[in-house]
């Protein structure tokens, strides 16, 4: 039985092959690695939520993040939101890795995804950067007063909860009201044309209002809310990234004292991005916190009062523990 030998010219042939099949095979190596490692790069971006007012907003001013986290090889990205709700929703959704909200936000978010957010530090408190104005001539004097009167708020918003427990400590509840739920801009002219009676709100919304001679301030929230500002992020990535979560909150270390060297051109930056006056700004920032650390069993008791306060008055499904939603790393 004879044995069947390949020509030379088809064994060359198939020698080639595998050789231009192994080089195929290292160039698209080579290739995937390049592109996993410009993905890993690009995937290297905090992704940050803010507002038009706040220690967020005045962190991305000041570039003090992006120093602090450039040795990481990391990069920040800003996203500008009306509010802390819509906020949290984008959040939720992975479209931003950290956000900056009010109490109550974080607490209807707390009751919707149970284990999505979680809280990774707070500001110091601020009760007199968010208040209820009234009509000057309205005959408002009390919180009791608001009985059966058109009261503008954000749906969801911390200005929601100081509502709310303005007027439980008076004995009424949000059935006694007709909530009328606006934006900031929206409220301030239904409440300049008078199409409401009263308008809960924070600064730098509030200084503005109260600087309108048809507006009397009925309530700050002293005695009623802290008025904290959160950090939150989503727990997959803070459990990927613990590292930039504490640098983030120890950052803000540096805020007072770069406020205080650049207060000026700060207050005539916020007033050109928000429309507002220059004298609004410098009252605004008078009554904010720029003290920012991680959570601690005093604030974590506020906020479960405040959810609790909620939950009773059916705002949110039932009860929750906001212990479960803060970060213990």
């Amino acid at each position: 039985m004879s044995t069947f030998m390949l020509p030379p010219f088809t064994h060359r042939l198939r020698r080639r092959s595998f050789l231009t099949a192994a080089i195929a095979t290292a160039a698209n190596a080579t290739l995937l690695s390049a592109h996993k490692s410009v993905a890993q790069s690009a995937d290297k971006t905090l992704r940050v939520g803010y507002q038009r007012y706040g220690t967020l907003l005045i962190l991305k001013q000041s570039g003090l993040l992006e120093k602090a986290l450039s040795s990481a090889g990391w990069h920040v990205k800003w996203s500008e939101f009306i509010a802390g709700p819509q906020m949290l929703q984008a959040l939720s959704a992975d479209a931003i890795d950290l956000a900056e909200t009010g109490d109550a936000p974080p607490i209807f978010a707390q009751s919707n995804w149970p284990d999505r957010l979680v809280y990774i530090g707070h500001s110091g408190s601020a009760p007199l950067g968010e208040g209820i104005l009234v009509q000057a001539d309205s005959g408002i004097e009390a919180v009791k007063d608001l009985k059966g009167k058109k009261v503008a708020f954000n749906r969801g918003s911390n200005v929601h909860y100081l509502l709310l427990n303005a007027l439980t400590q008076s004995g009424l509840t949000m059935q006694d009201v007709h909530p009328v739920n606006l934006t900031p801009a929206a409220a301030r002219a239904a409440f300049e044309t008078k199409h409401i009676d009263a308008w809960a709100i924070w600064d730098p919304y509030l200084a503005a209002g109260e600087a309108l001679p048809s507006a009397k301030l009925l309530t700050s929230a002293e005695n009623l809310s802290p008025n904290r500002q959160f950090l939150l992020s989503r727990r997959a990535f803070i459990d990927q990234n613990a590292d930039i979560a504490r640098k983030v909150v120890t950052t803000f270390s540096g805020l007072e004292p770069w406020v205080t060297q650049n207060q000026q051109d700060l207050i005539h930056t916020l007033a050109e991005s928000t429309g507002l006056a220059e004298g609004v700004i410098k009252t605004a920032l008078s009554r904010l916190s720029l003290d920012v650390g991680f959570m601690d069993t005093t604030t974590q008791a506020e906020q479960q009062k405040a959810a609790d306060l909620l939950a009773q008055n059916a705002l949110i499904p039932g009860a929750l523990r906001v212990e479960d939603m803060i970060w213990k790393g």
